[in-house]
């Protein structure tokens, strides 16, 4: 596997030494260089060609909502936020704007490593907790639950939770296949384009 490539953004030296010497010591992983705030993290992006962002929200000059809805226009990597702040209305900010995920700053650096892989590889991660409230919210968003049968609401919370096709078919007891089809079926109902879109509308209720 190709190693992935990191561009750490947090205004705390402590922060970005702390993952920087946990990612530089696996294999599988490549630092490319530290920000100090959103502006910073963006400039380096352009000369490095990042693949994954770990960003924090409260940073000067430029935050990490700000850069992360920046970096998402002009395609310039997948934005992992990793932040002390639950606060509802920023996680809903922070997938609207584009981001992969939201991760709060308590995890042990294998999981820290596993969540920045699964961004990689295409699926959204939200801190356990954060993805309770959102889903206990979405009754009164624009979400409309009752479109949908048991079974298909068991796949999209499963989308939401940034499970793999393969994750969602042994969860549920159905194959692969059978997930696929599902997931075909419901994007096209809200004419959506792909799964982290369909995770941002089921959590946010808006459609990006």
């Amino acid at each position: 596997m190709d190693k992935i490539k990191v561009i750490i953004a947090d205004d705390s030296d402590f922060v970005r030494d702390g993952m920087k010497i946990i990612l530089d010591v696996d294999p599988d992983f490549e630092v490319l260089g530290c920000a100090a705030n959103g502006r910073e993290a963006i400039e380096l992006a352009e000369k490095e060609k990042p693949d994954v962002f770990l960003m924090d929200i409260q940073m000067p000059v430029m935050d990490g909502i700000e850069a992360t809805k920046i970096i998402a226009e002009r395609g310039l990597g997948k934005v992992l936020i990793l932040t002390t702040f639950d606060d509802d209305d920023l996680v809903k900010r922070a997938l609207k704007n584009g981001a992969k995920g939201y991760l709060i700053k308590n995890h042990t650096p294998e999981h820290l490593k596993q969540m920045i892989k699964s961004v990689y590889n295409g699926a959204g991660v939200m801190d356990e907790n954060i993805l309770e409230t959102l889903a206990n919210q979405s009754a009164s968003t624009s979400f409309e639950l009752g479109n949908y049968t048991e079974r298909e609401l068991d796949i999209i919370k499963a989308v939401a939770e940034g499970l793999s096709n393969k994750e969602i078919a042994a969860k549920l007891f159905i194959s692969e296949g059978t997930v696929k089809n599902y997931i075909t079926t419901i994007l096209a109902k809200e004419g959506l384009s792909h799964r982290t879109a369909l995770a941002v509308y089921y959590l946010t209720g808006r459609k990006s």
